[in-house]
C-alpha cells in the first residue's frame, strides 16, 4: 500500500509551477551533466538545487546529455521528497517503459535483442508473464537460498582471513572483501536462483563475475560517476557517447551457453508454465541474475558491512551479536534461514538502515501517461504534463526530515518497535514502499523480502563466526575467530 500524506484543506486545490530551468538547448544540459559528475556530484547536485529553488520539485537535466547521446532527452522534474515520491509507484500515473535508468537505453544488443521485463511498462502483455516468471524463480529458489549462502560466505571468509594472515605485520592487517564478497554473491545466486553450478565450468567459474562487471559497467557508466580516472577525462572518455556491447559479447554469450546447459529447469518452467520462449527466458534470467541481483547485492551488500564494521561500532556489533546467538542457539547454532531472521528485530532495523542511507538503486523513474498534480508536503501542488519525465532521488526522498528524526544519522534502532514498523511504509529502495507487494501488475522488485532476508543472513553468518570484526572501507582489518567452548 502507498503511503498517504495529509494535505491542508485550504490547499489542496491549490497549484504552483515547477520551478527551474532546462537553460538553453545543449549548453544547459552540458552544464547540468558537469555539475552531476564534476563539480557537485549527485548528491549535492540534488541538495543544492532543491535549496535554490526552495522546493523539493523542481526542474533540472539528467545525464546523460550531449554530444552523441542521440534521442536522449535529459529533461526531468526531480522529486526528492517523501510525499511526492509516491507518483512514482502509481500504475495510473506513470509509464515504466524504457526508464529504468532514466531517459537513456542501453543497446537491446546487451541482451542479444530482447527487451527484458524491467524495461517493460505494466500495461505491455508480456510484463506480467516475465514478472510472474521472475517470482516463480524466487519462491522456488527459497528452499535451498540460505544454505547455499551459507557455504558461499564460508568459503568467501576463508579466502578473506588467509590474506590477513598473509600479512607481514598482524598490527596493521588489511583483507579486502569486495572481490571475494562478488564471487561470493555470484555463485550462491547461479546455484540458488538458477540451478546452475558455476563449478560445472571452469570459464563460468572462474570469469563470471568479471564478466558481470564489464556487462554492467558498460550499461551504465554513461549514467554514473565513476571516479576512477580524472577530469575531464571522465567526461570526454566514459560520459560523452553510448559504450558498445560488442567488447563483452563473447563473455554474455558463455553465460548465455552456461544458463541454456546447466540452468535447463528454470529455463523450462519459463516456457512451460509462463509461456516465455527460450530465448527470451535465459535473456530474462540473466538480466535478474546479472543486473538486478549480482549487480544490486554488489553495491548493497559491501555497504552492509562496512557499516556494521565501521571502528567506534563495538556496542552494535555486540548487540547484533548477541542477538544472532540467541536465535540460532548455541554451538555453531542452526540456520540463518528466512524464519530465522524474521525473529533478528535489531538485525532486519540495522538493514533497513542501510538501505535507507545507500540504497542500491538511487534514481527511480517514470513517465506521466496524463496530466496530473503532483503533491508534496504541506499542501505543495504541482502541475506535471503528459510525457513528462519523474526523476525521484532516493537517498534524499529517504532523508525527508518530515518523515525522519535525525535523518542525516545512521540509527540502527530506527526501525525498531511500532513506531519503528509505521516507518516501513516510507522506505522505497524497492521501486514501491516497504508495505507493499511485489506482484505482475506493479513495478515493485520482485525480490524485495528476499534481499532484505539476505542481508540479515549474512550479518547473522559474520556473527556465527566471529565474535567482533572491524572494516576500514571495503576491507576488513580485525576479524575475531568465535571460539567455540566444548558442550
Amino acid at each position: 500500500m502507498v503511503p498517504s500524506f495529509p494535505q491542508p484543506a485550504s490547499a489542496a486545490a491549490a497549484t504552483r509551477p515547477i520551478p527551474g530551468s532546462y537553460g538553453p538547448p545543449l549548453l544547459g544540459p552540458l552544464r547540468d551533466r558537469l555539475d552531476y559528475f564534476w563539480f557537485q556530484g549527485p548528491d549535492d547536485f540534488f541538495r543544492r538545487r532543491a535549496a535554490d529553488h526552495k522546493s523539493t520539485v523542481f526542474r533540472a537535466n539528467i545525464p546523460p546529455t550531449f554530444p552523441f547521446f542521440l534521442g536522449v532527452d535529459p529533461r526531468v522534474v526531480a522529486v526528492v521528497d517523501a510525499a511526492a515520491f509516491t507518483a512514482l509507484f502509481d500504475p495510473a500515473l506513470v509509464d515504466k517503459r524504457d526508464v529504468l535508468i532514466g531517459p537513456y537505453v542501453p543497446s537491446l544488443a546487451f541482451t542479444r535483442g530482447t527487451r527484458v521485463g524491467v524495461y517493460l511498462d505494466t500495461q505491455d502483455p508480456d510484463h506480467a508473464r516475465t514478472k510472474a516468471f521472475s517470482i516463480d524463480l524466487l519462491r522456488r529458489a527459497a528452499r535451498n537460498w540460505a544454505a547455499e549462502l551459507r557455504a558461499a560466505v564460508d568459503d568467501m571468509l576463508a579466502a578473506v582471513e588467509e590474506d590477513l594472515n598473509r600479512a607481514p605485520d598482524p598490527a596493521a592487517a588489511s583483507a579486502s572483501y569486495l572481490i571475494p564478497l562478488q564471487k561470493c554473491i555470484f555463485r550462491f545466486l547461479c546455484k540458488a536462483l538458477v540451478g546452475a553450478d558455476p563449478a560445472a565450468d571452469g570459464l563460468v567459474d572462474r570469469f563470471g563475475v568479471y564478466i558481470l562487471d564489464v556487462w554492467l559497467a558498460l550499461q551504465l557508466v554513461p549514467t554514473q560517476k565513476v571516479g576512477v580516472i580524472p577530469q575531464p577525462l571522465e567526461e570526454l572518455l566514459l560520459h560523452s557517447f553510448p559504450l558498445p556491447s560488442f567488447v563483452v559479447k563473447p563473455g554474455y554469450d558463455l553465460l548465455y551457453r552456461f544458463v541454456e546447459k546447466h540452468g535447463a529447469a528454470a529455463v523450462s518452467i519459463a516456457e512451460k508454465e509462463h509461456g516465455i520462449s527460450k530465448e527470451e527466458a535465459i535473456d530474462n534470467i540473466l538480466f535478474v541474475l546479472g543486473f538486478n541481483a549480482f549487480g544490486g547485492f554488489s553495491v548493497f551488500l559491501p555497504f552492509l558491512v562496512m557499516e556494521v564494521g565501521k571502528p567506534g561500532r563495538d556496542d552494535l556489533r555486540r548487540r547484533l551479536r548477541e542477538e544472532v546467538r540467541r536465535v540460532l542457539g548455541g554451538g555453531d547454532g542452526g540456520e540463518a534461514g528466512f524464519a530465522a531472521v524474521r525473529e533478528m528485530a535489531l538485525v532486519r532495523s540495522t538493514v533497513y538502515e542501510v538501505l535507507r542511507m545507500q540504497p542500491p538503486v538511487p534514481l527511480q523513474f517514470g513517465r506521466a501517461r496524463r496530466d496530473f498534480v503532483l503533491r508534496s508536503h504541506g499542501g505543495a501542488a504541482y502541475e506535471v504534463g503528459k510525457g513528462e519525465l519523474l526523476c525521484g532521488y532516493q537517498p534524499l526522498a529517504m532523508r525527508d526530515p518530515a518523515v525522519f528524526d535525525r535523518p542525516e544519522e545512521f540509527v540502527p534502532e530506527r526501525f525498531l518497535g511500532d513506531d519503528g514498523e509505521a516507518l516501513l511504509q516510507y522506505m522505497y529502495w524497492s521501486n514501491g514502499p516497504e508495505t507493499g507487494e511485489p506482484s505482475p501488475g506493479n513495478k515493485q522488485c520482485a525480490a524485495k523480502e528476499v534481499v532484505v532476508a539476505t542481508a540479515c543472513m549474512l550479518v547473522a553468518e559474520l556473527f556465527r563466526r566471529y565474535d567482533d570484526f572491524e572494516c576500514d572501507g571495503t576491507s576488513f582489518t580485525k576479524l575475531d575467530k568465535r571460539e567455540l567452548t566444548p558442550s
